[in-house]
């Protein structure tokens, strides 16, 4: 577990409870400690406390959730109308409790998450219409044909055919395609993508790959 929560007293008792119950648990005392420990460690929950200094709660959740992170969240907070639990949940948690709370109910909710956020096992290979690809393998073929892709062209494909039938947009290519952040100006993608498009459409008759005009591109069958 990851528990963010700035009040010193508070994170050290769910620390010594959460570990007298069995789990392991981190501390961070502000948003973006707690961001950088969240990116960086494979959690099985974060507890995250909704007002954080350097970061708020809220704000922290949905930067995570912007670079990828699924790791399941309880928000903790003392704003408890409904409107301040719907906040919470659109910014990207998974649960909300509300202080005062007692901790045996904070244990139950913080299990019931890991139980869900146990990975399913990963598809070992991704179909769309008529194009495969096999990741054990590294083959790709389209109608029975052998497509021979250069590495970075093999990991673009990957990507989208996992979002297959999903619009996936330049800055998630450029995070989990290139594992950095380019000069947004860069057509290293546009390269890419041509280049790939190239070698599972062009002597096919539907095309696969389609680009979505002002917002990314997308592998699907059918029109984009």
């Amino acid at each position: 577990m990851l528990v963010v929560e700035d009040d010193r007293e508070t994170a050290h008792f769910l620390q010594k409870a959460l570990k007298e119950s069995g789990h392991a648990a981190d501390l961070a005392g502000d948003g973006e400690t707690g961001q950088s420990l969240a990116e960086q460690g494979a959690y099985d929950v974060l507890i995250v406390d909704r007002m954080l200094p350097r970061l708020d709660g809220l704000s922290m959740i949905r930067e995570l959730r912007n670079r990828g992170v699924r790791t399941p969240v309880l928000i903790l907070s003392a704003l408890g109308e409904v409107d301040d639990r719907v906040k919470g949940l659109r910014a990207g948690g998974d649960d909300y409790l509300t202080k005062p709370y007692a901790y045996s109910e904070l244990l139950a909710r913080v299990e019931a998450l890991a139980r869900r956020a146990v990975p399913e096992e990963q598809e070992t290979r991704y179909v769309v219409d008529g194009l495969v690809l096999d990741r054990l393998s590294h083959r790709v073929t389209r109608d029975g044909e052998a497509i021979q892709l250069q590495p970075r062209e093999y990991r673009l494909l990957e990507y989208l055919m996992k979002h297959a039938g999903q619009v996936v947009t330049r800055t998630m290519l450029l995070e989990h395609v290139w594992d950095y952040h380019f000069d947004p100006q860069t057509n290293v993608i546009d390269v890419h993508v041509s280049r790939l498009r190239a070698k599972i459409d062009k002597n096919f008759e539907k095309p696969l790959l389609h680009t979505v005009r002002g917002a990314g591109y997308t592998i699907r069958d059918g029109p984009a």
